[in-house]
Formats: structure tokens, sequence, C-alpha cells
């Protein structure tokens, strides 16, 4: 059977979800919508400043950590350098086993705290390669043996604090072959 173009008008209606109650269109409707899209846009803003302002704050409190660990840590590098020479004096004026002992133990402790807060020493033995961004040259020698920017000896351990660079390590570098004298610039 077939229905009645009312008939079928009216079993959409009922098919479809209820409308929303118009709002009626006053002055003062549309002035209620316009300040809750204000206050809303209001609260965003709020919420992202208030975000940002949280991720400042933690990552400044990072930075002074750091500054200071980094303070720290350097004033304590020239102790760290006497007491390795200390060391190394004290063998080779033949100091007592027992003594050089304790202060290697001490040493070897003082390094592993300093290891923990994320100092470590710059590896810069003779024969490795000179890298100017670890390295500081405070020499340079001729040598037959060695080829040029290589280090051919340690003066001062340098060290990182993390990725950082917190003191260059002090080297002596080859030159290479030493040049035959130029015998022009001999005349004089």
């Amino acid at each position: 059977m077939k229905k009645k173009p009312s008939e079928e008008k009216e079993e959409a209606q009922a098919s479809a979800p209820p409308a929303a109650p118009a709002v009626p269109e006053t002055p003062e409707a549309d002035a209620v919508s316009a300040e809750i899209k204000v206050l809303e846009d209001q609260m965003l803003r709020l919420r992202a400043d208030f975000e940002n302002y949280r991720k400042r704050s933690a990552r400044e409190r990072q930075e002074w950590t750091e500054r200071a660990a980094e303070e720290l840590l350097t004033q304590l590098l020239p102790v760290l350098d006497h007491f390795e020479l200390g060391l190394k004096t004290a063998r080779e004026h033949q100091t007592d086993t027992a003594v050089v002992d304790g202060f290697q133990l001490v040493y070897d402790q003082l390094q592993s705290a300093l290891l923990k807060a994320g100092l470590k020493p710059i590896a810069a033995d003779p024969g490795t390669t000179f890298d100017p961004h670890l390295h500081e040259a405070v020499s340079t020698l001729p040598s037959d043996t060695t080829p040029a920017e290589i280090i051919l000896e340690l003066t001062r351990r340098g060290y990182l604090l993390g990725s950082r660079l917190l003191r260059a390590a002090q080297v002596v570098v080859s030159r290479g072959p030493a040049a035959p004298a130029d015998a022009e610039g001999q005349d004089g």
C-alpha cells in the first residue's frame, strides 16, 4: 500500500531527532553569546599562557641547577689538578707506598663522585688527533716521527660537563717533520 505524502512527512518528522528549542534572536541573547565566546577565548589564552609559564619555569630551574653545578665543578678542577700532581710527585720521590695508596683511593673516590655529577675527562692521550673544539694547543713542536696535528703531550687535563666544554685540554701538538732552513732567508 502506498503512503500519502502527508503520512511520509509525519514519519520523517517522528524519526528525526528533536530540534533544539529555538533561542529567540534578541539583542540580550546576542550579547550573552558574544560574551561567552570572549570568555572562552580568554580561558584558552590563559590556559596556554600558564602552560608556557610552567614550561619556562621548569627550564629556568634546570638551567640554574646546571649553572650551579658548573660553577662548583669549575672551582674543583684546580684541586683535582693539584691532587694528580701530588700523586705523580709522591710516586717519583718514592714516598711510602701506604701513603700513596691512601691518596690514590681518595683521588679515585673524588673522580667517581665527579663522574656521577656528569664530569667527563677529554681524551687527549699522546698519539690522538688534535681537535680545536676540545683541545688548546699551548705549544707546537717539530717531530720526524709524528705527523702534524697529533698530540705529543698532555699538559693539563680538560673536561666536559655533559656535552658542554667545561675546560679545554691543554696539549703540545706536533708540527710534523721540521722544514729545512730556507737558504735565501739566511742571507742577511
